[in-house]
């Protein structure tokens, strides 16, 4: 058990014959005991300062688990989130695949519908082309009949007989 200031304080020394100076004995036992209580009170304010410093450590101690905790979710959560979204991308890439697809199919058929209606506007045309051929071929020909001399003449002569009885008259 350590000595405590009044352990020093209290102690009593036998006298012998031609001992110390008791005077010079109690004074060094006074700066004994001043220098001693001195230390204690150092180690004391010591102690409270480790054990102050000792709940700091472990209030950081507990912030540094919690911090440690958070990065693993956060690192966590981002690589779900990563996941996610390379699942959805991918999903929006087969949508958009689907869809071009689709328009592509749509398109083919349109084009195979409109290239059947060129074939049959051609058709039509070659028949129209025909057709007007032969109407003005039959127009040609009807011009070019004799009938129609027969008619100019038939109305000159027929003019110039009226006027002649019209004159003889």
């Amino acid at each position: 058990m350590p000595l405590t200031p009044l352990d020093i304080h209290n102690k009593e020394f036998t006298r012998g014959f031609r001992g110390y100076d008791e005077d010079e004995v109690n004074e060094f036992l006074e700066q004994v005991i001043k220098d001693y209580e001195l230390v204690i009170r150092d180690k004391k304010s010591l102690e409270e300062k480790v054990e102050q410093l000792n709940e700091r450590l472990g209030h950081f101690t507990n912030i540094e688990t919690t911090l440690n905790k958070s990065i693993l979710v956060a690192q966590e959560t981002a690589e779900e989130v990563k996941n996610n979204a390379s699942k959805e991308s991918k999903l929006i890439v087969k949508e958009a695949e689907k869809n071009a697809d689709r328009i592509i199919n749509e398109a083919l058929q349109k084009s195979h519908r409109i290239a059947i209606e060129v074939e049959e506007l051609k058709k039509q045309a070659k028949v129209f082309r025909t057709r007007l051929r032969m109407l003005v071929e039959a127009q040609l020909d009807m011009i070019d009949t004799d009938d129609w001399d027969h008619v100019f003449e038939t109305e000159i002569d027929e003019k110039v007989d009226g006027k002649k009885e019209m004159v003889e008259k």
